[in-house]
């Protein structure tokens, strides 16, 4: 990513604090998180955004990464209407029934052992990369997983702000989901 500030990092630090909010909002569902990009404004540059968002992440309580993930659908069954979480699993839109089955499966034995959605960043990954994370992930503590959520969540949340401050014409637009 680039350290040069772009014309929607500059939207984004001008932007009023609701405007912001609502945007950042739309890039991770956490409060605390939003709440400690938003008072860094300010950013210089693009580098700058993703290091606080960076610090952010690594700060969140347990609450804090629930409130996030309660932000995103299971893994194969992206919000109807919504476009950044059907373009981040297109993956899974991709798979055949056999395979969206088994995820259905899985994502229902992560959640019933972790207590939470399963959380990965799917952004160019296949179903079948998707299901085999999931397996594998079913085998972690959930000391191990809690780790794995904070630095998948990390990177979904880089993903996000760099569709925020790189397209979007300004973070009202943004946080109605109007980036193509």
């Amino acid at each position: 990513m680039s350290s040069n500030p772009t014309p929607g990092l500059t939207r984004f630090n001008a932007a009023a604090v609701s405007e912001a909010r609502a945007a950042l909002r739309e890039a991770c569902a956490s409060e605390a998180w939003g709440s400690r990009l938003l008072a860094r404004r300010p950013y210089a540059t693009t580098d700058a955004l993703y290091a606080a968002s960076d610090a952010a992440t690594a700060e969140l309580t347990a609450a804090d990464l629930a409130e996030a993930m309660a932000g995103h659908p299971p893994i194969g069954r992206p919000t109807p209407g919504d476009a950044t979480s059907s373009r981040e699993q297109r993956g899974m839109s991709e798979a055949g029934d056999a395979l969206k089955a088994e995820m259905l499966e899985l994502n229902l034995a992560y959640q019933e052992k972790f207590g939470h959605v399963f959380l990965i960043c799917a952004t160019g990954r296949t179903g079948e990369q998707l299901r085999d994370a999931a397996r594998n992930r079913l085998d972690n503590t959930p000391e191990q997983e809690r780790e794995i959520v904070r630095r998948e969540l990390g990177m979904i949340n880089r993903i996000r702000l760099g569709r925020l401050v790189d397209d979007a014409a300004d973070p009202a637009d943004a946080a109605e989901g109007a980036r193509p």
